[in-house]
């Protein structure tokens, strides 16, 4: 779409497009001259589109705190997902995870080699020395927010509690990657780097994604790959930071029974941290955590 200085902008702010993203898409075009891998507008987020993601994720990020609260051995992992329903519901929002795809519950709660979207049931209780990863995702106002959380059950087994620590030193290490004029791959080019410096390994089949319009949006964030390399990063893109990392290969399965559970194949645990993350023109920012 061509337009003229005087035109509204193309990002639905009603502004003029020369007071409003002209001098981004010039400096874009000039990027996709030179051959770079450019996202495509409906990727950037305009400012009152930006501020709908950031209220959705005040209601994701209570929504974990409370969770961070309640969550104790001898808990079923349906205890959570009503916490997580009932929270979200009474906030006024929608969890994001119900019904999407046929998904039957409201959060996905994975346990020790469970990768990731565990369901939860009255029969998974919660046991001395798990690893429990909590992924919540809330709809507010049409807008959408993701974020997850490791909790550690009474007394974790030392190796465990390493694989913890380092999957989110993994995410704050993506997280730092991130600058406007960057790149995906400088994301996922560290986040490979500390797993294997630490003997463990990145899932590959699974990653980070844009956010806030739509549950999944583009770009696919990979949580390993080269620096310099992948999608340039825009001021304005939303994208999650997801990092799974396993104690033994990244190899994975899904339960065939279920068609959602992701395990190990080697039936080594797995962690994960999850950020919500907005490209600003300085850097970056945490929107949900």
């Amino acid at each position: 779409m061509n337009l003229n200085r005087n035109d509204q902008c193309w990002c639905g702010s009603g502004k003029k497009y020369k007071k409003c993203h002209i001098e981004l898409d010039e400096k874009l075009d000039s990027l996709r001259a030179k051959g770079f891998h450019i996202p495509p507008r409906k990727l950037i987020k305009n400012k009152e589109q930006i501020e709908g993601i950031k209220e959705s994720a005040k209601i994701n990020n209570a929504v974990l705190d409370l969770v961070q609260e309640k969550i104790k051995i001898g808990m079923s992992t349906e205890e959570i997902d009503k916490i997580v329903h009932d929270f979200t519901v009474n906030s006024g929002a929608i969890p994001a995870p119900l019904n999407y795809g046929g998904f039957p519950k409201s959060v996905c709660v994975s346990i020790n080699d469970v990768v990731c979207h565990g369901i939860p049931s009255n029969d998974t209780i919660l046991q001395e020395g798990d690893i429990v990863n909590v992924d919540v995702s809330t709809i507010y106002n049409g807008y959408y927010s993701d974020a997850s959380r490791m909790f550690m059950i009474g007394n974790v087994a030392e190796e465990d509690r390493k694989l913890v620590r380092v999957a989110k030193e993994c995410l704050e290490k993506g997280f730092e990657a991130v600058r406007p004029w960057g790149f995906l791959g400088d994301i996922g080019a560290v986040i490979q780097e500390h797993a294997e410096v630490n003997g463990f390994s990145v899932v590959r089949s699974f990653g980070g994604h844009g956010v806030g319009l739509e549950f999944h949006e583009d770009p696919f964030v990979a949580h390993y790959g080269k620096k310099g390399e992948g999608m340039v990063l825009v001021p304005g893109m939303v994208f999650t930071i997801e990092p799974m990392i396993n104690q033994g290969d990244y190899e994975v399965f899904v339960d065939e029974d279920d068609d959602w559970t992701v395990f190990t194949e080697d039936g080594g645990y797995s962690a994960q941290w999850e950020y919500t993350v907005l490209v600003t023109e300085e850097g970056a920012e945490i929107i949900a955590k």
